[in-house]
């Protein structure tokens, strides 16, 4: 299946996911609310109308200018934020309608009582609006205002002289149509100011061709790190020429890892590796591309501890097979809009934050961008800081610091 086939399937499916989504939420908040007139027209127009502008805007946001568009796709991308927010808001409504409902049975009330049923209608799909609403703009500011995530991971085969060794991992940045220069000019100010050992890039880092987005990444060429700027592709780097994109960041002086290692440290301190594979999807989206943690761990010191870059967290598992200590990862966006953390789970076994399996770590980021809706809901954007110490001189040393301050991740 070719690549724009892929997309038309895609956006057939979701423009039909899409139309049943925006009727339920018409149905709860215009018809049982019984809007009255002019207001219900208006309101059943801006409804259709935003859920063709949903579909029509993921078809477009690869083929128009990025810069001329971007305030038409922050308006229907933050639509769709918000939908998604009343959608889950207007489901936790019928089930609270489901309780009432067998209260009134219970009580011997008639639950089918016509002025009943409206003002239950309007007292949830008002509490809906108010609540989606707040959240959404909300959401709107923590997505363009990455945290500082610090968190220590120790390694049991760390030479104490490379304990402190930090990473700093950028992920899931999405420079499109709404995410830009401008943007990523500020990541970059932010890193530098951290002065990392190594910085880390896993993936989803662009929405669009090279060509799109030149002057749009041109900033990244100012990150700096004592060993090194390192990247790995996303499955989104497939959407938009995976290849084209390898060769541009590399003439920006990012070391794109595919399925190989370089070694960080010196004779004296000792020596860590670190791993890059390409993306878990990698495999007949691009020729020659393949996730494959083998090769990119083949023939290394075992005596070594060793960091794996994978874009998924689902490469947990080869990373396991092969002696992996620490693996960093993103794709979730930490679920990027709450309940929608719930549902990564179903396709990927960790969603944010710091988890171990076996003996490897993981670190899931969850973005320093956005995908589709400009806002965060319960998974604030973020900038991760991993410093890597010695477990024998720090064996249960684990925190995390963001806007509340520094906590233990395991007592």
């Amino acid at each position: 299946m070719t690549q724009w086939l892929r997309f038309a399937v895609f956006l057939t499916v979701g423009s039909a996911i899409i139309g049943g989504w925006h009727y339920y939420l018409w149905v709860r908040l215009v018809r049982d609310t019984q809007l009255p007139e002019p207001w219900r027209t208006a309101a059943t127009a801006a409804l259709a109308l935003l859920a063709i502008s949903m579909p029509l805007a993921m078809g477009l946001a690869r083929s128009l200018p990025p810069g001329a568009a971007r305030p038409v796709f922050l308006l229907i991308f933050s639509w769709m934020g918000l939908a998604f927010l009343l959608l889950s808001l207007v489901f936790a409504g019928d089930l609270v309608r489901i309780g009432v409902t067998i209260a009134d049975r219970a009580r011997g009330l008639d639950p089918t009582d016509p002025e009943r049923r409206t003002a239950l209608a309007r007292l949830l799909g008002g509490a809906a609006a108010l609540l989606g609403v707040g959240a959404a703009g909300t959401g709107v500011a923590s997505a363009f205002s990455p945290v500082i995530e610090r968190v220590k991971v120790p390694l049991a085969r760390l030479s104490p002289a490379l304990s402190g060794l930090r990473i700093v991992q950028l992920s899931d940045v999405h420079v499109g149509s709404t995410i830009q220069k401008e943007f990523i000019a500020r990541i970059v100010e932010q890193v530098n100011a951290l002065q990392p050992d190594v910085i880390a890039i896993t993936g989803d880092l662009v929405d669009g061709s090279v060509e799109a987005l030149r002057e749009h990444v041109a900033p990244l060429a100012n990150l700096k790190a004592r060993h090194g700027v390192f990247f790995v592709t996303g499955n989104h780097e497939y959407y938009s020429g995976a290849e084209p994109w390898v060769q541009h960041l590399t003439s920006l002086g990012i070391r794109v890892l595919r399925n190989e290692r370089v070694s960080i440290g010196d004779e004296a301190r000792g020596w860590i590796d670190l791993l890059g594979v390409d993306d878990y999807s990698a495999r007949g989206m691009a020729p020659g591309h393949r996730h494959d943690v083998g090769k990119a761990a083949e023939g290394r010191d075992t005596g070594r501890p060793c960091v794996l870059l994978a874009h998924q967290p689902r490469s947990i598992f080869d990373a396991a097979r092969h002696g992996v200590s620490l693996q960093l990862s993103g794709h979730t966006h930490g679920g990027q809009i709450f309940p929608w953390n719930f549902l990564v789970r179903l396709q990927q076994p960790f969603v944010a934050g710091l988890d171990r399996h076996l003996d490897t770590w993981i670190y899931t980021h969850r973005g320093t961008g956005f995908w589709g809706p400009p806002m965060r809901v319960g998974a604030s954007s973020e900038i991760a800081e991993i410093t890597l110490v010695s477990a024998l001189r720090s064996p249960a040393l684990l925190t995390r610091t963001g806007r509340g301050g520094e906590r233990a991740l395991f007592p």
